[in-house]
């Protein structure tokens, strides 16, 4: 059996609450509030946020590839 009917229309059909509003309004509050943080920060204060995590985790990827190239280099 195939059924052709959109997200809607099933939702109907199965008695589903029609949560769009409800994601809609989230969003729209999630975008004024990360935006507003955005315009709070400076550049450098967001740089610092955001990429020490990043970094890090990318050489400790860069030692592992390394030490299993080169076992006898970490022992």
């Amino acid at each position: 059996m195939n059924i052709d009917c959109t997200p809607e229309e099933a939702r109907a059909f199965l008695g589903l609450p029609d949560v769009q509003p409800m994601q809609e309004h989230l969003m729209k509050e999630m975008q004024e509030r990360l935006s507003a943080n955005l315009k709070a920060m400076g550049p450098n204060t967001m740089m610092n946020a955001w990429l020490p995590t990043t970094f890090k985790g990318f050489e400790q990827l860069q030692e592992l590839f390394a030490s299993q190239m080169n076992p006898s280099r970490t022992r």
